[in-house]
């Protein structure tokens, strides 16, 4: 039973992360599948319901007929269920979709308000959100939506989704269309399938006129136009859209160039379309304009004529949140065949999901339970059906850090969370840039317009970390290449683990996983501690040079944790504890290097430096000790290094006091053992200071005296 191997797998982790030493409010703790959180989700849904945020429609979808359920596109692999291993059908049933569109503008305005998350990540959300201004154009009775209205006199075609209303109605008569619909109904939805798919098409002997030529259009179904995006229906430009020119090449279209380059070269319109933007020709009053002219004109013209309107598109589409399998949040609806669907009043939730189930078939065993869908209607009090679909589990992680703060609260929000949120730093995978991370923005606006949050956004600051790999591949338990961290502390240490995997690489790459880098780990905390509890002698005197390399050091290694750059942290440490065990110094100096290299440390092996900080002597608990401060007045430098050059050619290096004169440089260099080698008795006729950098001494040039 699901229930039994969640709650396990809970246990399993906390453990884990305890024995890893994090400090965690174990206090605050909250399970997503618990009745007393997905109570509030329950909540949430129906005051969207109420504010018409939700709504309920039919979905062509992935259908796994062995497992009977939804599969998101994800989990469709070469047209197979992923687990099933069935060939997925395409079905049309009830979704409830929450209208993320309504947020569209807001969502794609704010990210640039989100200076903290990575380009990458906006660039994904804003592609992914898709705002686009064009014009929708009526083709007698289809309405087609283009960017490119400059191209409208290279329309040779139309395309339409296999499950138009007019393919489907030119399929009555025509049997291998219909045929050919039929095949069309195993392709999936995602885009990214579309753009390596094979495309495929059929003439359904319809045409439409163009609006403003008035010619004869041939309408074509085409696989890789969907229902979904848009109106169904494109205008096809196989001269300036390479998928156009792809399709046209297949089945011996019309290929009509209406623009040519900026630069006037000519293009070969037998190879490829001209995409980009350019001149227009062949297109009545509008040749000679420039792409961008031209789709101004065009528009004008278009909606003069109320032939159609300047429109904005987006692609996001509305979240489709129903699943037909069983280990979900239920949704709170109640199926009445009089009154239609009624919300579950608030005091009867939670709706709760029974646990205690067998699972004996594919099918969720909600819609074979009686106990759980038989219920009456809460308006007309009949006989009335419970709705059996369950959330998407994006629900539940779209706003759990909201909860996180108000984590006892009795309502589902309460003053806590206008306390601590914005979240100030937000940890995910790159894999959660789009879906997680959009969705988790969309509701927390919508909890904001219900008065339960004030900002804006739910994250401040993003980091995107890396994958664990291993041998190349990405661990994970399916492969079975996965490292057991207990097995690990036990041989090792917690700390060990913890330095490894800071070290190991920069929180936003991956990490491949090595067992020599574990041991080298290792070696370097047997080295600290061995360093710290049986020190060498010291020197009588301090060394000032020791102690502006230590600044030096620690000035970086700040700069570094600020930026969360943990594995250069690391190896500035290490770097400290060569400068600590290789230079001569004082007592206090070395005090004072154990103390900040203790401390740089303590965030990532806490347990090593807690002990080895007591053990030291140094006052109270080492989480209480402030962060190391460079020290200004170390890092001045009393003196400076500068090349020495005889001619132009570089012959020694002097240390000279970084305020000394021009004259008093000439004086040193002149003096250097090395150089008096190369100059001798011979006259110096000048010399040149750079300063800071070098000292180019001018002498005569006497070869039978010395060999420059």
């Amino acid at each position: 039973p699901p229930a039994e191997w969640t709650y396990k797998n809970i246990d399993h982790m906390r453990e884990t992360l305890r024995r890893l030493g994090f400090a965690i409010d174990w206090q605050r703790e909250i399970a997503t599948c618990k009745p007393e959180y997905y109570r509030f989700e329950q909540e949430l849904f129906l005051k969207m319901y109420e504010k018409g945020l939700v709504y309920k429609k039919k979905s062509t979808v992935n259908w796994d007929p062995v497992d009977q359920t939804v599969l998101a596109n994800e989990q469709v692999v070469d047209g197979r269920g992923w687990r099933s291993g069935a060939p997925i059908e395409r079905h049309e049933i009830d979704q409830w979709f929450l209208k993320i569109t309504a947020y569209a503008d807001e969502l794609l305005e704010n990210l640039d308000k989100l200076p903290g998350w990575p380009e990458e990540v906006r660039t994904m959300q804003k592609n992914w959100i898709g705002r686009s201004e064009g014009l929708e154009i009526n083709f007698d009775e289809l309405k087609i939506f283009t960017t490119r209205a400059d191209t409208l006199f290279g329309v040779t075609y139309l395309a339409i989704a296999p499950k138009h209303p007019l393919a489907l109605k030119a399929a009555l008569n025509n049997p291998q269309l219909a045929e050919f619909i039929k095949k069309c109904q195993n392709i999936k939805v995602a885009e990214a399938e579309l753009a390596t798919l094979e495309k495929e098409g059929m003439d359904t002997g319809l045409f439409a006129l163009h609006p403003l030529t008035k010619n004869k259009i041939p309408i074509w179904v085409a696989n890789f136009v969907l229902m979904e995006y848009g109106s169904g229906a494109v205008m096809a430009v196989p001269a300036h859209d390479q998928r156009d020119f792809e399709f046209a090449k297949k089945y011996n279209l019309e290929i009509k160039p209406v623009i040519k380059t900026t630069d006037q070269k000519e293009w070969d319109f037998t190879t490829s379309a001209l995409t980009q933007d350019g001149i227009l020709f062949g297109s009545d009053l509008f040749s000679g304009l420039s792409s961008a002219d031209a789709r101004k004109k065009i528009a004008e013209q278009i909606t003069e004529l109320n032939l159609g309107t300047i429109k904005i598109n987006y692609r996001l589409r509305d979240w489709g949140i129903s699943r037909q399998r069983y280990w979900g949040t239920p949704i709170p609806i109640i199926n009445c065949e009089k009154c239609g669907s009624i919300a579950v009043p608030k005091k009867d939730l939670p709706v709760v999901l029974p646990e205690n189930i067998t699972l004996n078939d594919p099918r969720s065993p909600l819609k074979t339970s009686p106990t759980f869908y038989e219920t009456t209607c809460p308006k007309c009090g009949g006989k009335a059906i419970r709705e059996t679909d369950t959330f998407d589990t994006f629900m539940e992680s779209s706003w759990y850090y909201a909860r996180y703060c108000s984590y006892d609260a009795k309502e589902m929000l309460d003053e806590r969370a206008n306390y601590w949120l914005p979240v100030d730093q937000y940890i995910g995978g790159i894999e959660h840039a789009i879906l997680h991370l959009l969705y988790a923005r969309f509701l927390h606006k919508v909890m904001r317009d219900f008065g339960l949050v004030k900002c804006d956004e739910p994250f401040t600051n993003l980091l995107t970390q890396g994958m664990v790999l291993k041998d190349g591949s990405k661990m994970s338990k399916s492969k079975g290449n996965t490292v057991a961290p207990k097995e690990l502390i036990d041989k090792y240490g917690v700390d060990t683990v913890r330095l490894f995997i800071a070290f190991a690489a920069p929180p936003e790459s991956s990490l491949e996983w090595s067992d020599s880098g574990v041991e080298g780990a290792y070696r370097f905390l047997k080295r600290l501690w061995n360093f710290a509890t049986n020190p060498p002698e010291l020197t009588k005197e301090e060394n000032k040079n020791f102690r502006r390399e230590m600044h030096e050091i620690l000035a970086q290694a700040d700069s570094d944790m600020q930026r969360k750059q943990f594995n250069t942290v690391v190896s500035a440490s290490m770097k400290l504890l060569n400068l600590l065990a290789g230079t001569t110094h004082g007592l206090s100096s070395r005090q004072e290097g154990l103390s900040i290299l203790l401390r740089l440390l303590t965030p990532i092996t806490p347990h090593i430096t807690h002990y080895l900080w007591k053990e030291l002597g140094f006052d109270g608990n080492i989480e209480d000790a402030p962060w190391p401060k460079t020290d200004p007045k170390a890092l001045e430098v009393s003196t400076i290094e500068l090349m020495v050059q005889v001619n132009g050619k570089l012959r020694s290096k002097i240390s000279v006091a970084k305020d000394a004169s021009n004259e008093t440089v000439e004086k040193i260099a002149i003096a250097d053992e090395k150089i008096q080698k190369f100059i001798g008795e011979v006259k110096v006729k000048k010399c040149i200071v750079v300063s800071g950098r070098l000292i180019n001494i001018i002498i005569q040039n006497h070869a039978s005296k010395i060999a420059l």
